[in-house]
Parts: C-alpha cells; sequence; structure tokens
C-alpha cells in the first residue's frame, strides 16, 4: 500500500522544497480519480528559482511530477497552454489542493480560474476551414483504408481531430490524451457517448458508417467536407 497521497506531498515538499513560497497538488488523486498507476502531480513556486523545469521521480513509493516555476515563470506556461486550447497548467493551478502557501498563491490561483471561465480563444474562420480541410483528408482516407492496420491508426487520428474540432468551434477547452474524452463529457456529455460508441463500434466490428456518419454531421455544421478549392499560400 502507498501512503495517504497528501501526507506524501507535504513530506516532499518540506523534505525538497523547504524554502518555497507555494505548492499546490493535482491531478488524479486529488480528483478522486487516481487508479493503480497514477502519479503525484505537484506544482511549486518559488521565488528563488530562476528557470522553470520539469523533473520525475519517485519518493515514498510515489511516482511525482513537479513542475517548479518562480512567481512570474509560471505566466508564460498559462499563456502557451492557454493558445494551444489544452489549459493543463491552469487547470492543476486552480483545481489542486494547497500543500503550503506563504500568501502568494490567491493571485495565482485567481489568474488560473479567470483564465479557465473565460475558455480559449475563438477559432477563426482560416481556421476553421484549415481543420475542416484535415479532418476531410483523415476522413476520406479511413473510408479508404483497406487494410485493418492502417484503419487502426487512421481512426485514432480522426477521433482526436474531430473531438478538437467539436470542442473549439464551440468555444471549448480541449486537452490530450484522456482529457479528450473528459473535455467532451464535461461540454456535451451525450454527444461525448454518440461519439465513442461511434468509434468502439468500429474497433470492434470493423463497420466504418457509424463513425463516418457522426463525423459527416459535425462538418455540416460547418459547411460539410471541404476540399475542392482549398488553398494554403496561394498568392
Amino acid at each position: 500500500m502507498k501512503p495517504e497521497p497528501y501526507q506524501t506531498a507535504q513530506n516532499l515538499i518540506d523534505s525538497l522544497f523547504p524554502g518555497c513560497d507555494g505548492a499546490v497538488l493535482s491531478g488524479s488523486v486529488v480528483r478522486g480519480e487516481a487508479t493503480a498507476t497514477s502519479d503525484l502531480d505537484i506544482v511549486v513556486f518559488d521565488s528563488e528559482t530562476l528557470q522553470s523545469y520539469r523533473e520525475s521521480f519517485i519518493f515514498e513509493q510515489w511516482p511525482v511530477e513537479v513542475f517548479v516555476h518562480n512567481l512570474e515563470s509560471y505566466r508564460h506556461f498559462f499563456s502557451s497552454d492557454c493558445e494551444r486550447g489544452r489549459p493543463s497548467m491552469p487547470r492543476m493551478v486552480a483545481e489542486g489542493k494547497v500543500i503550503r502557501d506563504t500568501g502568494v498563491l490567491a493571485a495565482i490561483r485567481t489568474e488560473a480560474r479567470d483564465l479557465l471561465e473565460k475558455g480559449p480563444e475563438p477559432w477563426s474562420r482560416k481556421t476553421i476551414a484549415l481543420k475542416r480541410y484535415f479532418l476531410t483528408d483523415v476522413l476520406e482516407d479511413f473510408e479508404g483504408a483497406e487494410r485493418r492496420d492502417e484503419g487502426l491508426f487512421i481512426a485514432g487520428s480522426l477521433m482526436i481531430q474531430l473531438s478538437e474540432f467539436i470542442l473549439r468551434t464551440n468555444g471549448a477547452w480541449c486537452g490530450d490524451s484522456k482529457w479528450h474524452a473528459r473535455a467532451l463529457k464535461q461540454f456535451d456529455s451525450s454527444l461525448a457517448e454518440r461519439l465513442t460508441r461511434a468509434f468502439d463500434h468500429y474497433y470492434r466490428t470493423g463497420e466504418k458508417e457509424q463513425a463516418v456518419c457522426f463525423t459527416d454531421d459535425v462538418l455540416a455544421e460547418h459547411g460539410g467536407r471541404l476540399f475542392n478549392g482549398f488553398s494554403i499560400g496561394k498568392v
């Protein structure tokens, strides 16, 4: 049995970052979603740190990832995460459980929550067209795939691009890996279930129709598939 995660996080901060200004425990152990392979995600704020860094190691039987920032450098990561539409750092800071605070965390956590509440910058018409084009390309590759091994990889790519397209065209945050599923459920649980059913059906049976129809339904809201007449960089 691993030791209790919050106490482990406190011990880690006392041992490795005794002079830090603030620290937050985040991730699945805080959300009550921990699995056998979950780690401890800890964000550390230290005014003496010259440069942000990330480090992974084992501490008291727990795999740990620490994200270390000074009192200014975290803003670069807040900004870059939000530009990508994947607010990993703001989410960790906003939703995490405070381990230590010398008085700096309230303002930082308010920044993070404000960014999350604001949502990502809307995609421009040009960006939506570009995403439609690439989504059309992978959809048609999926339709035409005759080899099972190729179809599996194409389906995975299609599912990721499709979930991003749904979320971003609706002004919602997306994510990476498992966060695609979580973001879709948070945005529209019934839509997320339909997408999952359609692709699960393909993976189990090899039948593509449900996944193709679902993708076409999503694209139809923005003009449908896009190929003829599309160009990039033409003067």
